[in-house]
Protein backbone atom coordinates (compact mmCIF):
# COMPACT_ATOMS: atom_id res chain seq x y z
CA UNK A 1 0.00 0.00 0.00
CA UNK A 2 1.39 3.73 -0.72
CA UNK A 3 2.47 5.52 1.80
CA UNK A 4 -0.38 8.11 0.83
CA UNK A 5 -2.72 5.65 0.82
CA UNK A 6 -1.90 4.14 4.10
CA UNK A 7 -2.03 7.53 5.66
CA UNK A 8 -5.21 8.12 3.99
CA UNK A 9 -6.46 4.52 5.69
CA UNK A 10 -5.56 5.81 9.02
CA UNK A 11 -7.30 9.26 8.52
CA UNK A 12 -10.55 7.54 7.74
CA UNK A 13 -10.59 4.69 10.39
CA UNK A 14 -10.02 7.27 13.30
CA UNK A 15 -12.34 9.90 11.99
CA UNK A 16 -15.14 7.40 11.17
CA UNK A 17 -14.53 5.67 15.10
CA UNK A 18 -14.53 9.36 16.70
CA UNK A 19 -17.84 10.14 15.00
CA UNK A 20 -19.86 7.50 16.14
CA UNK A 21 -19.60 8.74 19.78
CA UNK A 22 -21.15 11.30 21.58
CA UNK A 23 -19.78 13.69 24.35
CA UNK A 24 -22.25 11.89 26.72
CA UNK A 25 -21.57 8.46 25.52
CA UNK A 26 -17.64 9.36 26.67
CA UNK A 27 -19.08 10.86 29.91
CA UNK A 28 -18.18 14.48 28.44
CA UNK A 29 -20.40 17.81 29.38
CA UNK A 30 -21.38 19.90 26.04
CA UNK A 31 -21.55 23.48 26.39
CA UNK A 32 -23.13 26.37 25.01
CA UNK A 33 -26.03 23.90 24.16
CA UNK A 34 -25.28 25.33 20.55
CA UNK A 35 -25.71 22.61 17.55
CA UNK A 36 -22.43 20.77 17.04
CA UNK A 37 -20.80 21.46 14.44
CA UNK A 38 -19.37 17.79 13.68
CA UNK A 39 -21.01 14.30 14.17
CA UNK A 40 -19.46 12.25 17.25
CA UNK A 41 -16.67 13.51 19.55
CA UNK A 42 -14.01 16.63 18.20
CA UNK A 43 -10.29 15.77 18.03
CA UNK A 44 -9.42 18.19 20.75
CA UNK A 45 -12.11 15.76 23.04
CA UNK A 46 -10.35 12.33 21.41
CA UNK A 47 -7.52 14.42 22.69
CA UNK A 48 -8.29 14.88 26.03
CA UNK A 49 -9.84 11.63 26.43
CA UNK A 50 -6.63 9.86 25.52
CA UNK A 51 -4.46 11.96 27.72
CA UNK A 52 -2.65 13.46 24.54
CA UNK A 53 -1.92 16.82 23.60
CA UNK A 54 -4.36 17.92 20.66
CA UNK A 55 -1.61 18.80 18.49
CA UNK A 56 -0.10 15.12 19.03
CA UNK A 57 -3.86 13.64 18.00
CA UNK A 58 -3.58 15.72 14.98
CA UNK A 59 -0.63 14.17 13.91
CA UNK A 60 -2.06 10.79 14.46
CA UNK A 61 -5.24 11.18 12.58
CA UNK A 62 -3.47 12.57 9.65
CA UNK A 63 -1.81 9.25 8.96
CA UNK A 64 1.61 9.52 11.56
CA UNK A 65 1.52 6.57 13.44
CA UNK A 66 5.02 4.99 11.96
CA UNK A 67 6.68 4.75 15.16
CA UNK A 68 3.63 5.03 17.67
CA UNK A 69 4.05 3.17 21.42
CA UNK A 70 1.48 0.65 22.29
CA UNK A 71 1.00 3.16 25.53
CA UNK A 72 -0.36 5.70 23.08
CA UNK A 73 -2.51 3.22 20.96
CA UNK A 74 -3.55 2.12 23.80
CA UNK A 75 -4.84 5.17 25.32
CA UNK A 76 -6.32 6.13 21.92
CA UNK A 77 -8.40 2.93 21.70
CA UNK A 78 -9.72 3.46 25.14
CA UNK A 79 -10.81 6.86 24.03
CA UNK A 80 -12.42 5.66 20.73
CA UNK A 81 -14.16 2.60 22.65
CA UNK A 82 -12.60 0.30 20.04
CA UNK A 83 -13.80 -3.35 20.08
CA UNK A 84 -10.94 -6.30 19.82
CA UNK A 85 -10.96 -6.33 16.07
CA UNK A 86 -10.57 -2.33 15.75
CA UNK A 87 -8.11 -2.21 18.21
CA UNK A 88 -5.78 -4.70 16.26
CA UNK A 89 -6.75 -2.69 13.11
CA UNK A 90 -5.22 -0.30 14.91
CA UNK A 91 -1.94 -2.30 15.70
CA UNK A 92 -2.05 -3.71 12.28
CA UNK A 93 -1.54 0.10 10.46
CA UNK A 94 0.68 1.46 13.02
CA UNK A 95 3.08 -1.37 12.39
CA UNK A 96 2.44 -1.07 8.81
CA UNK A 97 3.57 2.40 9.03
CA UNK A 98 6.73 1.89 10.22
CA UNK A 99 9.25 1.34 7.96
CA UNK A 100 11.24 -0.98 10.30
CA UNK A 101 8.20 -2.87 11.51
CA UNK A 102 7.77 -6.84 10.77
CA UNK A 103 5.47 -7.87 7.72
CA UNK A 104 3.58 -10.45 8.07
CA UNK A 105 4.89 -13.43 6.48
CA UNK A 106 3.51 -14.35 2.60
CA UNK A 107 0.18 -15.39 2.20
CA UNK A 108 0.77 -19.27 1.59
CA UNK A 109 0.35 -20.08 -2.09
CA UNK A 110 -0.99 -23.72 -2.03
CA UNK A 111 -2.50 -26.41 0.03
CA UNK A 112 -0.69 -28.98 1.59
CA UNK A 113 -1.32 -32.98 0.82
CA UNK A 114 -2.44 -33.21 4.08
CA UNK A 115 -4.89 -30.33 4.42
CA UNK A 116 -6.22 -31.46 1.29
CA UNK A 117 -6.70 -35.73 3.43
CA UNK A 118 -7.99 -33.47 6.29
CA UNK A 119 -10.67 -32.14 4.06
CA UNK A 120 -11.43 -35.11 2.26
CA UNK A 121 -11.74 -37.34 5.87
CA UNK A 122 -14.72 -34.67 6.92
CA UNK A 123 -17.16 -36.53 5.05
CA UNK A 124 -19.68 -35.49 7.43
CA UNK A 125 -19.19 -31.90 7.40
CA UNK A 126 -18.82 -29.38 4.76
CA UNK A 127 -15.85 -27.54 4.79
CA UNK A 128 -13.71 -25.51 2.80
CA UNK A 129 -10.25 -23.33 2.92
CA UNK A 130 -10.12 -20.04 1.77
CA UNK A 131 -7.04 -17.59 1.67
CA UNK A 132 -7.09 -13.95 2.62
CA UNK A 133 -8.98 -12.74 -0.27
CA UNK A 134 -11.75 -15.36 0.16
CA UNK A 135 -10.90 -17.21 -2.47
CA UNK A 136 -12.03 -20.55 -2.38
CA UNK A 137 -8.62 -22.82 -2.76
CA UNK A 138 -9.88 -26.17 -1.61
CA UNK A 139 -13.15 -27.74 -0.06
CA UNK A 140 -14.04 -31.44 0.47
CA UNK A 141 -17.04 -32.62 -1.60
CA UNK A 142 -19.82 -31.98 0.93
CA UNK A 143 -18.29 -28.15 1.03
CA UNK A 144 -18.33 -28.12 -2.95
CA UNK A 145 -22.29 -29.51 -2.94
CA UNK A 146 -23.34 -26.93 -0.10
CA UNK A 147 -21.45 -23.85 -2.23
CA UNK A 148 -22.87 -25.09 -5.17
CA UNK A 149 -24.54 -21.43 -6.78
CA UNK A 150 -20.54 -19.77 -5.60
CA UNK A 151 -18.92 -23.09 -7.83
CA UNK A 152 -21.44 -22.76 -10.35
CA UNK A 153 -21.18 -19.11 -11.24
CA UNK A 154 -20.54 -17.88 -14.82
CA UNK A 155 -18.38 -15.44 -12.96
CA UNK A 156 -15.81 -18.40 -12.53
CA UNK A 157 -16.48 -20.05 -15.51
CA UNK A 158 -13.73 -18.36 -17.58
CA UNK A 159 -11.11 -18.09 -14.84
CA UNK A 160 -11.15 -18.42 -11.25
CA UNK A 161 -10.48 -18.87 -8.23
CA UNK A 162 -14.22 -19.17 -6.74
CA UNK A 163 -14.57 -15.84 -4.54
CA UNK A 164 -17.15 -15.81 -1.90
CA UNK A 165 -16.90 -11.63 -2.33
CA UNK A 166 -17.24 -11.60 -6.08
CA UNK A 167 -19.89 -13.78 -6.06
CA UNK A 168 -22.00 -11.61 -2.77
CA UNK A 169 -21.67 -8.53 -4.78
CA UNK A 170 -21.14 -9.14 -8.55
CA UNK A 171 -23.36 -12.43 -9.37
CA UNK A 172 -27.31 -11.58 -8.51
CA UNK A 173 -28.08 -15.10 -7.24
CA UNK A 174 -25.98 -13.96 -4.34
CA UNK A 175 -28.76 -12.42 -3.14
CA UNK A 176 -30.56 -15.95 -3.27
CA UNK A 177 -27.72 -17.66 -1.70
CA UNK A 178 -27.82 -15.38 1.21
CA UNK A 179 -31.19 -14.46 2.72
CA UNK A 180 -30.05 -12.45 5.05
CA UNK A 181 -27.78 -10.44 1.75
CA UNK A 182 -27.89 -7.09 4.20
CA UNK A 183 -25.90 -8.77 7.35
CA UNK A 184 -23.43 -11.26 4.98
CA UNK A 185 -22.65 -8.12 2.68
CA UNK A 186 -21.39 -6.15 5.78
CA UNK A 187 -19.56 -8.79 7.44
CA UNK A 188 -17.74 -9.20 3.94
CA UNK A 189 -16.34 -6.24 3.53
CA UNK A 190 -15.40 -5.71 7.61
CA UNK A 191 -13.53 -9.10 7.25
CA UNK A 192 -11.68 -7.79 3.80
CA UNK A 193 -11.00 -4.17 5.68
CA UNK A 194 -9.66 -6.29 8.78
CA UNK A 195 -7.33 -8.25 6.04
CA UNK A 196 -6.11 -5.44 4.55
CA UNK A 197 -4.83 -3.94 7.77
CA UNK A 198 -3.07 -7.52 8.01
CA UNK A 199 -1.71 -7.40 4.58
CA UNK A 200 -1.42 -4.08 3.12
CA UNK A 201 1.34 -5.39 1.57
CA UNK A 202 -0.91 -7.60 -0.64
CA UNK A 203 -1.12 -6.47 -4.10
CA UNK A 204 -3.96 -8.79 -4.98
CA UNK A 205 -6.13 -8.37 -2.47
CA UNK A 206 -5.35 -4.68 -3.14
CA UNK A 207 -6.86 -5.02 -6.64
CA UNK A 208 -10.04 -6.94 -5.41
CA UNK A 209 -10.73 -4.43 -3.41
CA UNK A 210 -10.65 -1.89 -6.24
CA UNK A 211 -12.55 -4.20 -8.60
CA UNK A 212 -15.43 -4.54 -5.76
CA UNK A 213 -15.03 -0.80 -5.58
CA UNK A 214 -15.71 0.16 -9.32
CA UNK A 215 -18.23 -2.46 -9.89
CA UNK A 216 -20.35 -2.44 -6.98
CA UNK A 217 -21.62 0.61 -5.29
CA UNK A 218 -23.13 -1.95 -2.74
CA UNK A 219 -19.22 -2.64 -1.52
CA UNK A 220 -18.46 0.93 -2.01
CA UNK A 221 -20.55 2.27 0.30
CA UNK A 222 -19.86 -0.22 3.04
CA UNK A 223 -16.26 0.47 2.62
CA UNK A 224 -16.35 3.86 3.22
CA UNK A 225 -17.45 2.91 6.84
CA UNK A 226 -14.04 1.60 7.89
CA UNK A 227 -15.85 -1.23 9.53
CA UNK A 228 -13.53 -4.10 10.81
CA UNK A 229 -14.54 -7.78 12.05
CA UNK A 230 -13.12 -11.17 13.06
CA UNK A 231 -14.05 -13.94 10.98
CA UNK A 232 -14.33 -16.74 13.44
CA UNK A 233 -16.85 -18.09 14.36
CA UNK A 234 -20.83 -17.82 14.36
CA UNK A 235 -24.24 -18.68 12.50
CA UNK A 236 -23.85 -18.42 8.75
CA UNK A 237 -27.74 -18.54 6.81
CA UNK A 238 -27.63 -19.85 3.23
CA UNK A 239 -30.78 -20.65 1.03
CA UNK A 240 -29.65 -23.81 -1.23
CA UNK A 241 -31.54 -24.60 -4.45
CA UNK A 242 -31.89 -28.24 -3.39
CA UNK A 243 -32.36 -28.44 0.21
CA UNK A 244 -33.80 -24.93 1.11
CA UNK A 245 -33.28 -22.54 4.16
CA UNK A 246 -30.12 -23.52 6.25
CA UNK A 247 -28.77 -22.14 9.94
CA UNK A 248 -25.24 -23.06 10.12
CA UNK A 249 -22.94 -23.24 13.01
CA UNK A 250 -19.31 -22.53 11.58
CA UNK A 251 -15.96 -22.18 12.87
CA UNK A 252 -13.12 -20.59 11.54
CA UNK A 253 -9.72 -21.87 12.17
CA UNK A 254 -6.39 -20.44 11.04
CA UNK A 255 -3.75 -22.76 9.62
CA UNK A 256 -0.75 -21.52 11.27
CA UNK A 257 1.69 -23.90 9.25
CA UNK A 258 -0.22 -21.95 6.29
CA UNK A 259 -0.58 -18.24 6.78
CA UNK A 260 -3.24 -16.58 5.18
CA UNK A 261 -4.75 -19.80 4.62
CA UNK A 262 -8.11 -20.74 7.26
CA UNK A 263 -10.38 -23.60 7.52
CA UNK A 264 -14.04 -23.12 7.41
CA UNK A 265 -16.66 -25.69 8.81
CA UNK A 266 -19.68 -26.33 9.31
CA UNK A 267 -21.28 -28.23 12.09
CA UNK A 268 -25.21 -29.22 12.52
CA UNK A 269 -26.68 -29.16 15.82
CA UNK A 270 -27.17 -33.21 16.15
CA UNK A 271 -30.93 -34.45 14.92
CA UNK A 272 -31.77 -30.55 13.31
CA UNK A 273 -33.37 -30.24 10.03
CA UNK A 274 -30.02 -29.07 9.16
CA UNK A 275 -28.00 -32.42 9.90
CA UNK A 276 -30.82 -34.07 8.15
CA UNK A 277 -30.89 -31.40 5.27
CA UNK A 278 -26.52 -31.90 4.69
CA UNK A 279 -27.21 -35.63 4.81
CA UNK A 280 -29.74 -35.44 1.87
CA UNK A 281 -26.64 -33.03 0.28
CA UNK A 282 -23.96 -35.51 0.98
CA UNK A 283 -26.11 -38.54 -0.84
CA UNK A 284 -26.40 -36.43 -3.85
CA UNK A 285 -22.76 -35.66 -4.06
CA UNK A 286 -21.27 -38.56 -2.99
CA UNK A 287 -23.55 -40.02 -5.92
CA UNK A 288 -22.15 -37.64 -8.58
CA UNK A 289 -25.47 -36.00 -9.09
CA UNK A 290 -25.40 -32.86 -10.42
CA UNK A 291 -26.46 -30.09 -8.31
CA UNK A 292 -28.01 -27.39 -9.84
CA UNK A 293 -26.53 -23.66 -9.09
CA UNK A 294 -30.16 -22.09 -9.72
CA UNK A 295 -33.72 -22.71 -8.76
CA UNK A 296 -35.72 -24.41 -11.60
Amino acid sequence: MPKENLAAEVREFLSTRRARITPAQAGLPVHGGGTRRVAGLRREEVALLAGMSVDYYVRLERGNLGGVSDSVLEALAHALRLDEAERAHLYDLARAATPSGRRPSATASRVRPTILRLLDSMTGVPAYVRNARFDVVAANALGRALYAPVFDSPLFARCGPVNTSRFLFLDPAGRDFWPDWDKAADDSVAFLRTETGRAPHDRALTDLVGELTTRSDEFARRWARHDVKFHRSGLKRLHHPLVGDLALPYEALDLPSDPGLRLNAYTPEPDSPEQEALGLLAAWAGAGTAVPARDT
